[in-house]
């Protein structure tokens, strides 16, 4: 946590002296919300235990009157310390519904499985970052002489470039359209309207909405804040005096066109430098809207039988959904001009009385959250930054850093609405989104409800979808990183169970499944990949001796062709690893998603429990997957740690170690089994699978010794815990190497063996 610095206001109107001037603190990580050993390496990267970072954004700027913290949930208000804040959705910039831009870089060329509703498109200067006009934040506080507003954009670069409107009062029901070509109406006595006059300031006007004319012979002022996003601006009583009043507001945002002295309205078409693109017939310019509730934005749901689309149409059925962004609701009324229906009352009775009300931010259900990275790659959205391309067969890797290139990252999260915290905490699955999907790909569907109610044993699991910084990630570089500063973001929110995580995923979910797992196998007890296979992670199968796994897979998959599949079904059973897997015979790539029902799954991940200590530990390392700038290293598990390779030249390096302190030998694989089942209660009624299952019979028992056996291959050097492996600084070490191996026994020195 960042202490605040006590200092003394000296802006004119405060109703306060002495205040903690930046107070955007990290909420304390709950007690055992994440993984911690006695002894030896923690589980997982590095990144998942970093103490959370700092936003500017988020930040309230020393010496200005601003002091409460932001929600940080999206489509949520608050009251709190004498301000009321409204928090908007990240990445819902995309204006009224019209005639799509065909180059528009959110959609076919990148989130075909999630366009937006919206059509709007920036112009192609550096400087608008595909993101200029994305509303943020947006609070209101009153002061001894006037009304203090402020506006946050997730990005800003040149002030220049936007203008924002506030409409203030107003009598529902009789619109008045918004000043400066803003194209849309709604109710309002006066129109506050700020817009930069410089990169880093800007000028507000207020004017009369029947007449047009100055209201009051003050106008307000404002202040921009640039590293902070922020525009703070003050409305004196002596223009507008809302008393204790409450007074409807509403806030759109969009372009500024400095030639015209107003807004900068979309063309049809494609955007150029200078012109957006993307048009709706009415030619609104105003492009975010808030305050909107979270319930008045839908969310996609695959349960609706437009929804039920197959590979070969599913861009048509994605934009038939295009709730992907939570914009739907922004979209429609922007078309129609009309954004009468977002808005909030502002007590200003609350406000002066202080009152803390926060009935207005989500508790349970599906929850679009932000976090605060510790990466940024500049500002928006970043077309170019490419990680994957499937016409090319193209892929970043762990050089991967994604398209939403700044320090926010949306996330979406579900809490069982029927489900009280467990006392030992929540359980925890990560919910890994597809290749051109988005955060809230699994919002309202069962794969989601399902996996968080009956999580845990039954007492309820979080489910959490990161960002993955964009659509093509694969979970690697800091695609990886996101999904563990997500996690970091709940387990400092909420209070987890580390021993009962899991890991699941569709498409390049599933691969995700498949990569977090077997790099950092000690940091779940199961996993659950749908239409997915190891791909990249192929070299790394073996270490997941002590991780069962459910896969399921289609024999007419058009992706994850059924070759595929089926070479990663022979190498779990070659490995002797446990397994399940569903292959249904009749479907394609989308027909499970669609279809919509994990029942099966549910039950396998439940009973589950992270094995920090297991007698045997198979681990291969492939620092070609790592990013250490982005804190994602794989190189330890359970208690071996620090195996690194002896040959750069070969791509990976293995080490097994059996401890027989524990007394227990290997268990027998049992072999293939195969059955036949039907999967029941979704979309598409009755679905034939065949299965397959490999698993273990019971462990023997061996004399205990302290003694560890130890295979290696191109390893240099591993590290081990003899305290969480049973054995003590006199343990033997029975090693079988392919080249010198040095073996650290913490605490107890090392030797090396050829």
């Amino acid at each position: 946590m960042r202490p605040g610095r006590v200092i003394r206001v000296l802006a004119a109107g405060t109703l306060s002296l002495g205040v903690v001037a930046i107070v955007h603190p990290a909420a304390a990580t709950p007690l055992g919300s994440l993984p911690s050993v006695t002894s030896g390496a923690l589980p997982g990267p590095a990144i998942l235990y970093r103490a959370a970072a700092d936003a500017p954004q988020l930040d309230n700027v020393a010496g200005t009157v601003w002091r409460a913290a932001s929600p940080l949930v999206s489509g949520a208000e608050e009251y709190t310390r004498g301000e009321f804040v409204y928090q908007d959705y990240l990445y819902d910039d995309h204006g009224a519904l019209g005639i799509p831009d065909p180059n528009a870089p959110v959609g076919a060329n990148a989130f075909l499985f999630s366009p937006s509703a919206g059509t709007f498109t920036y112009p192609t200067a550096a400087a608008y970052h595909d993101n200029a006009a994305d509303l943020l934040e947006f609070r209101v506080k009153p002061l001894v002489d006037s009304t203090a507003i402020r506006v946050t954009l997730n990005t800003l670069d040149d002030a220049r470039l936007v203008g924002f409107t506030i409409a203030l009062g107003g009598t529902p029901g009789v619109n008045h359209a918004w000043p400066h070509s803003a194209g849309v109406s709604s109710p309002a006595a006066s129109f506050l309207t700020v817009h930069g006059t410089a990169k880093a300031t800007a000028s507000a006007e207020l004017l009369d909405a029947t007449t047009g004319h100055a209201v009051g012979s003050t106008p307000p002022s404002v202040v921009v804040y640039p590293a902070n996003h922020q525009f703070d601006i003050r409305v004196a009583h002596s223009a507008w005096d809302p008393h204790g009043s409450a007074v409807r507001m509403t806030v759109g945002v969009g372009l500024w066109n400095q030639a015209s002295n107003g807004y900068l309205a979309p063309s049809i078409g494609s955007a150029t430098a200078t012109t957006p693109g993307g048009a709706s017939p009415t030619a609104v310019a105003i492009v975010n809207v808030g305050p909107r509730r979270s319930s008045q934005e839908p969310y996609p749901s695959v349960n609706d039988p437009v929804a039920t689309w197959t590979l070969a149409d599913s861009a048509v059925g994605a934009a038939v959904q295009s709730r992907w962004w939570r914009e739907h609701a922004q979209a429609t009324a922007l078309l129609l001009g009309d954004v009468s229906s977002f808005f909030a009352n502002v007590d200003f009775s609350k406000l002066l009385a202080g009152t803390f009300d926060d009935s207005n931010v989500p508790r349970t259900g599906v929850i679009n959250r932000i976090l605060a990275s510790h990466y940024a790659f500049g500002q928006g959205f970043d077309p170019t930054k490419v990680c994957f391309d499937l016409a090319s067969g193209f892929s970043a890797g762990a050089a991967c850093i994604g398209r939403l290139v700044g320090n926010l990252q949306p996330y979406t999260l579900y809490i069982p609405p029927d489900k009280r915290q467990p006392t030992n905490g929540w359980g925890l699955t990560l919910q890994l989104h597809s290749l051109s999907a988005n955060y809230n790909q699994y919002s309202t569907s069962r794969n989601e409800s399902e996996l968080g109610e009956q999580g845990n044993r039954g007492a309820g699991s979080l489910v959490v979808t990161p960002s993955g910084r964009g659509p093509d990630g694969f979970y690697a570089g800091y695609a990886e990183a996101d999904t563990f500063e997500t996690w970091a973001d709940v387990a400092s929110r909420y209070k987890l169970d580390p021993a009962a995580t899991t890991v699941s995923g569709y498409s390049m979910g599933g691969f995700g499944t498949y990569r977090l797992l077997a790099r950092y196998p000690d940091l779940f007890a199961k996993g659950f990949s749908t239409v997915g296979v190891p791909g990249a992670a192929d070299p790394l199968v073996p270490n997941l001796r002590n991780d069962p796994l459910m896969a399921w897979n289609v024999v007419g998959d058009e992706l994850v062709q059924i070759n595929s599949s089926e070479a990663a079904e022979k190498e779990l059973a070659a490995d002797g690893l446990r397994f399940t897997e569903f292959l249904f015979p009749v479907a394609d790539h989308l027909t499970l998603a669609t279809n919509d029902e994990y029942g099966p799954a549910a039950a396998f991940l439940s009973p589950a429990t992270v094995n920090l200590n297991p007698a045997h530990v198979t681990y291969v390392v492939d620092p070609g997957q790592d990013n250490a700038a982005a804190g994602v290293t794989a190189d330890h598990a359970y208690w071996v740690s620090g195996v690194t390779e002896r040959a750069t030249s070969q791509a990976t390096g293995r080490v097994d170690v059996l401890s027989e302190a524990f007394g227990i030998g290997d268990p027998t694989p049992t072999g293939v089994a195969q059955g036949a089942g039907v999967l029941l209660g979704g979309n598409h009624g009755p679905m034939a699978y065949i299965s397959r299952t490999q698993d273990w019979g019971p462990a023997p028992a061996a004399p205990i010794r302290d003694r560890l056996d130890i295979t290696a291959s191109n390893v240099g050097s591993v590290t081990i815990d003899p305290a969480r492996a049973g054995v003590d600084c006199n343990a033997v070490l029975h090693v079988t190497t392919d080249g010198p191996l040095t073996v650290i026994l913490t605490g107890c020195g090392s030797r090396t063996f050829q």
